[in-house]
């Protein structure tokens, strides 16, 4: 049966028979916001003067002039370069951002946490108002509940929100595949016999049968089971918090909270999962399994050795697959594949009714805020929405490039377009900005509109995986054999009908700011935290392992690890609340 139009509610693919209901949760009748001083008059059709806007990204994975295709689109749209500041590159962590908080200029764009940095930015005066502007922001106020409860309390609008939504906040804000997974190499796992995996550790003695039959991969590398890197690291080992996320955890500072809220852990308990995620990491590196320049690597050299063939598991489904999963490799049947873990309860993120972590806002000092106030209210807008996205992502980009309507009047990927979002290396035409599709990736890494959300003007989401058109193309080696051995047609069928979904309802909770003393002692802790898990990783046996986690534990004490916890797990069960009270709203 072929499928139709979509709606808000009812986003469906007839391969994944995925269901995501949805209810009236964006106001587009309301009438915009008033403010004093605000104008009726539309944002110019062009600006004259070019100008460079600087944007500080917590997100974003490349630093300087965006480029190809999406930095073009933005000039020509706005005669404006983006200039991205982004701390995961400038070494991780808060440095950049509280350097430039104390010069007293973040930057003219900004995207960051929406709780105690948000706050803290509106306190210091380096946020704009917006609300002069807000009524001509007529792609956002589409959104205007998730825009008012933003900035609630605020006297003001000082932020818009990221990954909104009309889904209900009760079913996945992810398209065919969850955000987190266990992924593996599915043909050399099918070589195996398709062994059964009852718990993580179980995944160990596949991945080394795995290494063992295929020690090297086609460049003449080796291959490991694991490849880490450091680059996203905060409160604690980045890589250790994701096996924790297919038990139904996610993280809320030292605390892993499950989504239905039955379980908060302290990460640093013994049998904490965050503790047995770092002893799956120490026994697949005694057995040979990590990639010993994981210490060192950035995330793009890691992502190479993806792209190359050197790495077995990947903890998310866009790490290997989007790497991995060409045309061409599919075709053989090569390619990155959930495995059937029985044990686990995936986490999965709701779509946000009021959106999610991360927010946009306008500098106070920015040199043209009205410019960029109509650069945020178009990424609001259907073109914006396709054309800006994420790494984990899958909006559709451009149309005229990536896509058309066709004679039936439904969206159906181009020949380029098929290439450039499955491998991403195909050369951009000079018009639409030259370069490689993906050099030429929207930079900012975030969603506003969240993908799997509907585009008023076709019916269909702006994730192109739904599309019916696309669907039909991707029966391949891989996928057939995926779907008769799992007997579903997609990652999110298969969790859902097996019971192996654990969903963190979008409440769009929003984090209080720490405090002066628990940002000291948070500052303290989690560089020690970090510091330790890694050596533990590397610890040459279980004894050693060991003996670094009690003087973790005792050093993390000491330097008041358990007053950060105890405010970490306040927000965690208030997160809860907070899920509990949309969940029955809108569920």
């Amino acid at each position: 049966m072929k499928l139709r139009r979509l709606t808000a509610a009812a986003v469906a693919g007839s391969l994944a028979a995925l269901s995501l209901a949805g209810c009236s949760l964006v106001t587009g009748e309301q009438a915009p916001q008033e403010s004093e001083g605000s104008s009726s008059a539309a944002f110019p059709e062009s600006w004259d003067e070019t100008i460079t806007l600087d944007v500080f990204d917590g997100l974003a994975n490349y630093m300087g002039i965006q480029s190809g295709w999406f930095g073009k689109l933005v000039k020509d749209k706005f005669n404006m370069e983006l200039n991205i500041i982004a701390p995961n590159v400038a070494g991780g962590g808060d440095t950049l951002y509280n350097t430039r908080v104390s010069a007293g200029e973040l930057g003219d764009l900004i995207i960051t946490d929406k709780g105690e940095k948000l706050d803290e930015l509106v306190a210091g005066g380096l946020v704009l108002d917006a609300s002069s502007y807000y009524d001509r922001m007529e792609n956002a106020s589409r959104f205007d509940p998730a825009v008012e409860k933003l900035n609630e309390g605020k006297d003001g609008v000082f932020a818009f929100p990221t990954q909104v939504s009309s889904i209900k906040p009760t079913e996945p804000s992810e398209g065919l595949e969850p955000t987190f997974g266990p992924y593996v190499r599915w043909d050399y796992y099918a070589e195996l016999g398709y062994p059964e995996v009852d718990t993580l550790e179980d995944l160990l003695p596949v991945l080394k049968d795995m290494q063992e039959a295929h020690p090297t991969a086609d460049n003449g590398q080796p291959v490991y089971g694991l490849s880490l890197f450091k680059d996203w690291d905060g409160n604690f080992m980045n890589n250790a918090k994701q096996p924790a996320t297919y038990y139904g955890f996610d993280e809320m500072g030292f605390v892993l909270a499950h989504a239905d809220g039955s379980e908060f852990q302290s990460i640093l308990d013994e049998d904490s999962a965050y503790v047995r995620s770092l002893r799956f990491f120490q026994q697949a590196n005694e057995m040979g399994l990590v990639d010993p320049e994981s210490t060192t690597q950035n995330y793009d050299t890691m992502f190479t050795k993806y792209q190359n063939g050197q790495v077995l598991y990947s903890f998310w489904p866009w790490l290997g697959q989007s790497a991995f999963n060409t045309p061409e490799n599919t075709a053989e049947g090569k390619a990155f594949g959930m495995v059937n873990m029985k044990d686990q309860k995936i986490f999965s993120y709701g779509a946000e009714v009021y959106g999610g972590k991360q927010i946009l806002a306008i500098g106070s000092k920015a040199e043209d805020p009205e410019r960029v106030a109509a650069f945020i209210d178009w990424l609001y807008s259907p073109e914006g929405a396709y054309a800006n996205g994420a790494q984990t992502g899958a909006a559709a980009g451009p149309q005229g490039l990536n896509w058309e309507l066709n004679a039936d009047g439904e969206p159906e990927l181009t020949e380029f377009g098929m290439e450039a979002l499955l491998s991403g290396e195909n050369a951009v035409p000079e018009e639409w900005g030259g370069g490689t599709y993906r050099d030429g990736v929207s930079a900012l890494n975030v969603p506003v509109v969240l993908p799997a959300d509907v585009d008023p003007d076709t019916g269909f989401p702006y994730n192109y995986t739904f599309w019916p058109s696309f669907q039909e193309t991707q029966q391949n080696e891989f996928t057939r054999d995926w779907s008769e051995h799992m007997g579903a047609t997609s990652t999110m069928e298969f969790l859902k009908e097996n019971d192996q979904l654990a969903v963190g309802a979008g409440a769009g909770y929003t984090q209080p700011a720490d405090s002066s003393e628990i940002e000291t002692l948070r500052n303290q802790v989690k560089a020690k935290i970090v510091e330790y898990s890694w050596k533990m990783s590397f610890a040459s046996d279980e004894a050693e392992f060991d003996a670094l986690l009690s003087e973790l534990q005792e050093t993390a004490e000491g330097l008041g690890y358990d007053k950060v916890y105890e405010f970490d797990l306040q927000k965690a069960q208030e997160q809860d609340a907070a899920r509990k009270a949309v969940a029955a709203e809108f569920g």
